[in-house]
C-alpha cells in the first residue's frame, strides 16, 4: 500500500517472541483454513486445535500441513494432552503428535489434578521435540487461585522449558483471569505481569471488550490468544487504533484535542 497512516503502533513481524496472536479453530474446513490463512496468514503465530478436536476432525493432518506450510505453529489443545494423561497415556500422546506433525505442543492441566512438579516434568520432556507453551489456570467456573500460586507456577513451566506461558481464560473468556461476566481480573493480572517477562505471558482474551482492556493496558505488541478466527483482522484494527475502542490511545495529545 502506498498511503501510510501516521502514528500508528509499530507491530512486530513474524516470526514474533512478543505481539502474538495465538488463534482458536475449533474444527475448521479445509476451505475456511485455507481462506483464514489467505486473509490473515501474516497475523496468526500460534494456531490451537481447540480441546480435543484434533482427534476427532477427519482432515486434521491436512490443515497442519497448510497452517506450517504459511508459518503457523500449530499444537493440539492442552484438553488432548489431559485426556492422555489422565488415562495414564502420555506415550500415546507423544505417538499421536509425531503421526499428525505437530510442531508445538501445549501442556495444561485445567480439567484435571496433575502434580505440578509431575506437570513440569513433562514440559522438559516435551521441549526437547516441540515449541512448548503451557497453561495455568482452571477452567471450573468461580473458581480462585492464589495469586502466588499463580505465579509461582508460571515462573517454574518457563524455567522448566515453555516457550511462552498462558494465562486461562477458555474460549468463553468467563474463567481463570476474568469473573463470570468475562471482566478483567485487574489485581490478578497486576501483579502476574510485575513478575514475569511481558513477552513471556499469552493472555487469554476471546472477546472484544477483553483484547481492548489487554493493548490499552499493556500496548499494541501484547500476546493474545483463543481469538476466533473471524476476529483476527478486528483484533488487528484494535492494536493498531483503527477501531472506536483505541482509537485514541496511539495518537499525540495535540491531536486529540
Amino acid at each position: 500500500m502506498d498511503v501510510t497512516l501516521n502514528f500508528l503502533p509499530e507491530r512486530t513481524k513474524m516470526p514474533r517472541t512478543e505481539g502474538i496472536t495465538m488463534v482458536m479453530d475449533k474444527g475448521l474446513g479445509m476451505r475456511q483454513a485455507e481462506d483464514m490463512v489467505e486473509t490473515a496468514g501474516d497475523l496468526i503465530d500460534f494456531l490451537k486445535l481447540g480441546f480435543g478436536t484434533s482427534y476427532v476432525n477427519p482432515n486434521v493432518k491436512d490443515k497442519i500441513a497448510l497452517y506450517q506450510k504459511n508459518g503457523i505453529k500449530v499444537y493440539p489443545g492442552g484438553t488432548l494432552f489431559e485426556a492422555f494423561c489422565i488415562r495414564d497415556q502420555f506415550d500415546d500422546y507423544r505417538r499421536f503428535l509425531e503421526k499428525l506433525g505437530f510442531d508445538s505442543v501445549e501442556i495444561s492441566d485445567g480439567s484435571m489434578t496433575l502434580d505440578h512438579d509431575k506437570k513440569c516434568e513433562y514440559i522438559s520432556l516435551l521441549a526437547k521435540d516441540y515449541t512448548v507453551v503451557s497453561e495455568v489456570g482452571s477452567k471450573v467456573a468461580g473458581l480462585e487461585i492464589p495469586i502466588n500460586q499463580w505465579i509461582s507456577q508460571m515462573k517454574s513451566e518457563l524455567e522448566a522449558g515453555s516457550f511462552k506461558t498462558i494465562a486461562e481464560a477458555r474460549e468463553s473468556g468467563t474463567v481463570g483471569i476474568y469473573d463470570l461476566n468475562g471482566k478483567a481480573n485487574f489485581e490478578l493480572i497486576s501483579e502476574i505481569s510485575k513478575h514475569l517477562p511481558f513477552e513471556s505471558i499469552i493472555w487469554e482474551a476471546p472477546q472484544k471488550s477483553q483484547q481492548a482492556w489487554f493493548i490499552k493496558h499493556f500496548g499494541a505488541n501484547v500476546n493474545l490468544g483463543n481469538i476466533a478466527p473471524a476476529e483476527i483482522i478486528p483484533m488487528e484494527t484494535l492494536r493498531l487504533g483503527l477501531r472506536g475502542d483505541t482509537f485514541m490511545d496511539f495518537l499525540p495529545n495535540d491531536l486529540k484535542d
